[in-house]
């Protein structure tokens, strides 16, 4: 019983009635399943500017206000890791999916009915406004050392996080159930089960090519064996599997890195709990490669590389400030989706739906990667000759 309170198994559940219910249900009641999943994407959409400014601004404000050396190499090596890592996913996306058995919407057996009525929520601000906004706040407070704003800022994100959490996730298996039904109805998701196994499975692989690009390159940089840190990271990766959430595994990650003989222990303290929060690369791989998925299934193509390339750059920012609740980076990209990528409610709710049901791999990754990245860590603060001291 406690499983069937996760969202994952929310998620299934919202999944295999709704699919169910668009095979027998009658057009009348598919009103009412239309109806109601316009004001649910109302809402979400709503959110999603609430979000960015939530935790996009009191991240930087968090980050600048002890900003450091130490600390800024550290920020800039999350964002790598996770920019090149949705470049690569992208780059694979273009490369293997026009070869995967998927067919688009055109062959739909049944148009979908008109909503009944529709309630609509507009915006506070447009989603790239938001972002501009949060990230000139935020460096504002940061160069003002305006204390009062950034206590505000945070007060804030704990207000927008009860939000995602009381409000947003609650709703989305219902979401997901309705949006599924619809496309269910429509006869364009039925016949991609297949491939979005598949699909789940090349995510996999991807991430472990990316941790074994990560622990190469740390090797490399700090003149020290990654494999001696990767191999103490067997109950850290479980355990992020087992929980989807990096804060639940910080324990054991902190655990697991204090075992090696290669990192230092005033960086493992430093860098362990500083990358779980900013370091997604796993996430943001898997996000990438199944939104182009998902584009080719509903909408019968690829995002336009200009876009996607937009949509890697930005994705980087925004999984730094990522709420940290299962499926956190979909949740704070959803104005990406949507505004360069022009995703409509099927698409988002898709996402939001495949992306939480493997959500536990991303965070593995996301985890066990920090341990390459505490490595570098390690070898840049031998190489300019920091002390403990001064990043303790």
């Amino acid at each position: 019983m406690k499983f069937l309170k996760s969202l994952p198994a929310r998620l299934v559940l919202g999944i295999i009635i709704g699919m169910i219910a668009g095979l027998i249900v009658p057009e009348d009641i598919m009103v009412i399943v239309v109806t109601v999943k316009y004001v649910l994407n109302q809402f979400i959409t709503f959110c999603v500017p609430l979000i960015i400014i939530g935790f996009i601004a009191p991240s930087i404000t968090k980050l600048g206000s002890s900003a450091t050396k130490m600390l800024s190499v550290a920020l800039i090596m999350a964002y790598m890791s996770s920019l090149l890592a949705s470049l690569l996913s992208a780059l694979s996306g273009y490369l293997i999916i026009p070869h995967l058995n998927i067919a688009g919407t055109s062959e739909a057996i049944h148009e979908l009915p008109q909503a009944a009525f529709q309630l609509d929520i507009p915006q506070i601000m447009p989603v790239m406004s938001a972002l501009v906004f949060s990230v000139l706040l935020g460096l504002a407070a940061v160069w003002t050392k305006a204390k009062v704003i950034s206590d505000v800022l945070q007060e804030f994100q704990n207000i927008v996080l009860e939000i995602v959490k009381r409000a947003v996730i609650p709703i989305l298996p219902f979401f997901i159930a309705v949006t599924f039904a619809s496309l269910s109805w429509e006869g364009t998701i039925t016949r991609q089960l297949p491939t979005f196994a598949i699909v789940i499975l090349i995510i996999l692989i991807g991430h472990f090519i990316w941790l074994a690009v990560l622990y190469g390159t740390a090797t490399v940089y700090a003149g020290h064996s990654g494999l001696e840190v990767l191999k103490n990271y067997g109950p850290a990766y479980l355990t992020a599997v087992g929980t989807m959430s990096s804060a639940a595994t910080l324990a054991v990650a902190l655990e697991s890195a204090g075992k090696s003989k290669n990192l230092r222990k005033d960086v493992v303290n430093f860098g362990i709990p500083l990358f779980a929060n900013i370091h997604l690369c796993g996430s943001v791989l898997t996000e990438m490669f199944f939104t182009m998925a998902i584009s080719r299934v509903l909408y019968g193509h690829l995002p336009p590389m200009g876009d996607m390339l937009l949509f890697c750059f930005l994705l980087g920012i925004f999984a730094i400030g990522a709420p940290g609740v299962p499926g956190g980076t979909v949740m704070a990209s959803l104005g990406l989706l949507t505004g360069i990528l022009g995703f409509d409610a099927n698409g988002t709710a898709l996402v939001l739906a495949v992306f939480a049901l493997q959500d536990s791999f991303g965070t593995a990754c996301n985890i066990t990667g920090d341990g390459a990245l505490t490595l570098m860590l390690s070898g840049y603060a031998d190489k300019h000759n920091i002390k403990a001291a001064q990043t303790a």
